[in-house]
Formats: structure tokens, C-alpha cells, sequence
């Protein structure tokens, strides 16, 4: 699996990012930590299901970044970061559609030569107008102010699902949360005017404490096994250590993370979900 080590070595990058467009590696006030993930996610999946390759060297299905998903059961709605859908065809499509290669260099993500070597042997993902979803992504992250910020990140991750199997009980909900295990992270938030390498105002985390409250609290989460139920049907815990100084980010394998046996473990949630497209929608 390529999507943790181009997480941690794109996210290791200073790129501009939050309304000032200073040189950070992550700004909370920007997606790019989500869009980086979920590209990852879909380079895994792609080279994991044969069936979601044929899907999209057919055509029959198209990827949609931040899709706009309506439950239909409670009228509510909400963006999804990264969608995998068959095409709307009564919709224009764009004139120069992006693809999952020419977003690497548009969302800065790090590749070795043998990744893009790879990359370039798959079937071309391209974007385009969506219609009926079969798979649907969000990404969130906790990289500070974690017992703060843990109500509402809890939220948003459990309306996710709750909209997209309320679309479509077809469809797969999938869930990918990086938890920040450093000991001191300098947020763009109190170093107005800075970046990652002249901040001075640093946060100081409660470790390991706060990472595993964080990763044990989005183990609660709800999951589910088949159509009936309710629940994300595969949902990525990863931990990291990330102070945003410039230093490069380093992935965490042991605890707080999840084991590699665990269902939080982004590999087996890869395996997961990649099969469970295969049999869901075989008949496509």
C-alpha cells in the first residue's frame, strides 16, 4: 500500500496553504491534508480491485471531488471530499477533465519514481459530473486542541456516513482520520503571519494521552456489515507525528495506532473495502 507513505512525505512538504498562502505543511483552514489522503486512498483502491480498474478504463464510472450528497430519508446534505460514481451523462462534461495524474502535481502530492511508474500503468481515473455513488470518502484530521476539538470531529465523521447511506444504502461509506501524536504542534492559528519555519508559538500536547483518547473515541464510531446496517464500511485510523516546524512528518506503527490485524488499520480497511465494492457491484 503507497497511501501512508505519500501522505506523510507530501504532507513533510512546505506548500501554501490557508487564506494567506503561507508556507505551511498543514493549515487547518485547508483541505489539502484531505485531498492528499484521499487521492492515496483511491491510488490503493485502484491498484487492489481489478473491478474498479475495468470500471474505469470502461467509463462507467467517474471520481467527484467534493460532492455535494442530499440524505434522502432527512432532506440534509453535505460534501463529500472524494466520490467514486457513475457518470450524470445528461450533465456537460468538463472540456480538459482533470485525472488522479494530473492532480498530483495540481494538490503537490510526492511520488517516488516507482509510484509514478505504477500510477501510469493503471486505467486514466478521470473527474466528471457524478449521478448514482458507489463509494464516497471523508477525510478529517486531529492535529491540536485535541479534547477540544474531538466533539465536533466526531460529528462530522458520524453525519458522513449517515448521509451517504441515506443517499443510497448501495453505496460505500468510507472514513479516514489522522490523529497528530506529537508532543508540540505550532498551529498557523497562533502564528499569525508566520509559517512552519519561523513559528514560535508553540502547543503543547498531553502525550500519549490525547492521541489515544482521540483514536479510542473514533473507534466508537459505528460500522457496518451489509446494506441493513448503519455505519462506515471501512474507516482508516492513522497516527502520525507532525510539530509543523518544517521537521518531516514521521507515521506512527505502534500504539497508539492501530494494530495491522485491527479493522481501524488502513490496510485492512483498503482490503475491505476493495472487496466489498468487488461483490457489490460485479453486476455494473
Amino acid at each position: 500500500m503507497d497511501g501512508l507513505d505519500i501522505l506523510v512525505r507530501s504532507l513533510s512538504q512546505l506548500v501554501p496553504r490557508g487564506p494567506e498562502q503561507t508556507m505551511w505543511q498543514y493549515h487547518s483552514r485547508s483541505d489539502h491534508h484531505s485531498k492528499v489522503a484521499c487521492w492515496g486512498v483511491l491510488f490503493d483502491l485502484l491498484q487492489t480491485s481489478g473491478l474498479l480498474r475495468e470500471h474505469f478504463r470502461t467509463g462507467k464510472v467517474v471520481f467527484g471531488v467534493n460532492h455535494k450528497m442530499r440524505d434522502y430519508t432527512r432532506n440534509k446534505s453535505k460534501a463529500l471530499d472524494l466520490v467514486v460514481a457513475r457518470p450524470d451523462t445528461s450533465a456537460p462534461a468538463p472540456r480538459r477533465p482533470r485525472t488522479l495524474a494530473t492532480l498530483v502535481d495540481e494538490w503537490a502530492i510526492d511520488l517516488t519514481p516507482d509510484q509514478q511508474r505504477r500510477l501510469a500503468t493503471l486505467p486514466v481515473a478521470t473527474e466528471g459530473p457524478v449521478s448514482s455513488v458507489h463509494l464516497a470518502l471523508e477525510a478529517k484530521a486531529a492535529m491540536t486542541a485535541h479534547s477540544k476539538a474531538l466533539p465536533r470531529l466526531f460529528d462530522e465523521l458520524n453525519s458522513s456516513h449517515q448521509i451517504v447511506h441515506g443517499a443510497s444504502s448501495h453505496a460505500l461509506s468510507i472514513g479516514f482520520v489522522m490523529v497528530n501524536a506529537a508532543d508540540t504542534f505550532f498551529s498557523p492559528g497562533r502564528n499569525l503571519g508566520a509559517d512552519s519555519t519561523t513559528a514560535s508559538v508553540a502547543s503543547e500536547h498531553r502525550q500519549p494521552y490525547d492521541a489515544v483518547r482521540t483514536v479510542q473515541h473514533v473507534q466508537t464510531l459505528p460500522r457496518r456489515g451489509g446494506a441493513s446496517d448503519t455505519g462506515y464500511d471501512g474507516l482508516a485510523i492513522v497516527v502520525v507525528r507532525m510539530r509543523n516546524d518544517g521537521s518531516p512528518v514521521e507515521l506512527v506503527d505502534d500504539s497508539p495506532a492501530p494494530g495491522h490485524s485491527s479493522v481501524w488499520d488502513y490496510e485492512q480497511t483498503i482490503l475491505r473495502v476493495a472487496g466489498e465494492y468487488d461483490a457489490a457491484f460485479r453486476r455494473v
